[in-house]
């Protein structure tokens, strides 16, 4: 006879929950988090404080990063610049999920040509890339917060929807639906009290991993000069005011905020993608 050797799925999820990096990475998810909520009121200096006579400096004991070519201090930028970085991202993760789902929902659920339009849609909006969106949008509307994260949001809506529409259709197919219809629930009820829970943890997962995505698309539209205006602290501003100090071989100024932007989109991909692993092990 041969021995059939079955994984536990609980141990394995207490394996995966317990790994080095993922902890590493969680607990710097929930660092910058942190710093995001509390800069206001921990920041050693005012971040716009211009002191020309000290540009470029060190580190010393008063700037503990040293300061950059306008003399701010690069710590305080670099943790009220958190809150800029995160609102961004947050804000095309919350609309691009919201949306997404509403249309993956009602193209699954209701199927023939309305599933048709909507497909379509989202499928032109996929080809088209975010950023050149955003370039235009910003070009019509002018340098801002509120016009990139609108045309992220919409660039990256077509993610959710189609996750959410292949989701919905899995359900649908599940005995619990037909049972509620039985019972002459409406359709929104059954979607909204029941199929969204089920596919809740999936789609959570994936906003995630976008939400990393999202921090990089910004601060590279902050680096070019298309993102926040010039004196709000931005990891992505950060980089591109110290494109000076590279030139005059004080590299601290921008190294920082690319490590931060680094750091934190590695730390929301690897948090979203074991959050998705172990929503796999558990789906049966």
């Amino acid at each position: 006879m041969s021995a059939v050797l079955v994984r536990r799925p609980g141990l394995s999820r207490i394996r995966a929950t317990r790994s080095p990096l993922h902890i590493l990475c969680l607990g710097l998810v929930a660092l910058v988090v942190l710093a995001a909520l509390l800069a206001p009121w921990v920041v050693p200096q005012d971040p716009n404080a211009v002191d020309l006579g000290n540009a470029l400096a060190g580190p010393s004991a008063a700037h503990p990063l040293g300061v950059d070519a306008a003399g701010r201090d690069t710590l305080s930028r670099l943790l009220l610049g958190a809150r800029t970085s995160l609102l961004g991202p947050l804000g095309v993760v919350a609309f691009s999920t919201v949306a997404g789902i509403a249309i993956g929902m009602a193209a699954a659920w209701r199927g023939g040509w309305l599933d048709s339009v909507l497909s379509r849609s989202t499928e032109l909006v996929f080809a088209f890339p975010g950023m050149l969106l955003a370039i235009l949008i910003i070009s019509v509307y002018g340098e801002g917060l509120l016009a990139p994260v609108i045309a992220l949001a919409v660039a990256y809506l077509p993610y959710v929807s189609r996750l959410t529409r292949s989701l919905v259709l899995a359900e649908r197919t599940r005995p619990y639906v037909s049972a509620y219809q039985v019972q002459g629930h409406s359709a929104p009820q059954i979607c909204l009290r029941h199929v969204l829970p089920n596919i809740a943890p999936v789609v959570l997962a994936q906003s995630t991993i976008n939400f990393g995505y999202a921090l990089m698309d910004l601060a590279g539209l902050s680096f070019l000069g298309l993102g926040v205006p010039a004196l709000t602290p931005d990891w992505g501003r950060m980089v591109f005011d110290g494109q000076t100090a590279i030139q005059h071989g004080y590299p601290l100024s921008a190294i920082l905020p690319c490590l931060f932007i680094v750091l934190t989109v590695v730390a929301f991909n690897v948090v979203g993608e074991r959050w998705a692993d172990r929503v796999a092990r558990r789906t049966p």
